[in-house]
């Protein structure tokens, strides 16, 4: 019986480890320290430390404790797609690319980043094709590089 005990927690412990996926977390947080709840309401607010958690083994800041406790009551609606890499990096380039947090879309109930820098906005070029054709694409290239 110990034996099955200890191969059942072993075989738990591996699946949880290869479900978990790479986030990107510049400065030590998610979306830069972003608060992802706020986005959710139009807004791109930095977190503060006082109002943070830690899910998934990653840390996520918060700028209330009203947007901390949404957050902790359902964390899949909240959690930035693609690892809150760019988004359509992950659909053009199946690559993993840092994001400008304040550089966003909220799309069919779900939170996308996007790299803005240097007179290249992804958000532009995700809109200006067809961004359900590049989820699509997205989801695909995730699959094969979530974890790496």
């Amino acid at each position: 019986m110990k034996k099955i005990a200890i191969t059942l927690f072993l075989m738990l412990g591996y699946i949880s480890f290869a479900q978990s996926i790479d986030y990107n977390t510049k400065k030590g947080y998610a979306a830069n320290g972003y608060d992802v709840v706020a986005y959710f309401d139009g807004n791109a607010i930095n977190g503060s430390k006082e109002f943070s958690t830690q899910y998934d083994g990653v840390n996520f800041k918060f700028s209330s404790q009203e947007n901390k406790d949404k957050f902790t009551a359902n964390p899949f609606q909240y959690i930035p797609q693609y690892g809150g890499y760019c988004a359509f990096a992950v659909a053009k380039s199946g690559r993993k690319v840092s994001v400008n947090p304040e550089t966003f879309e909220i799309r069919d109930g779900k939170l996308y980043l996007f790299y803005n820098s240097g007179g290249t906005n992804t958000l532009q070029l995700w809109t200006d094709q067809s961004p359900k054709d590049l989820q699509v694409i997205a989801d695909k290239n995730w699959q094969t590089i979530k974890n790496k």
